[in-house]
């Protein structure tokens, strides 16, 4: 049965988020969900780019003045 899982990417700095995510989905199932939060000012863009690179699902974004949260997808299925 897939997972979330949740993430507080805040502090870090450009392409960090990003480089971080990158390591955190490697280590989920496929078909597992993650609910990560940063507070660098482009993470929502770059997350939106970095969905389509790696085909990942991009879920839900939510941006505010001081945050940008995102649900992410691993690709595949759990259940084949």
């Amino acid at each position: 049965m897939p997972a979330q899982h949740e993430y507080d990417l805040t502090g870090m700095q450009c392409p960090m988020p990003i480089v971080r995510l990158s390591r955190l989905i490697k280590e989920c199932p496929a078909g597992d969900t993650l609910k990560v939060v940063a507070d660098d000012q482009a993470f929502c863009f770059d997350v939106e780019s970095w969905c389509r690179r790696t085909g990942h699902e991009l879920v839900e974004l939510h941006q505010t003045e001081h945050e940008c949260t995102a649900v992410i997808r691993k690709k595949g299925s759990s259940v084949e």
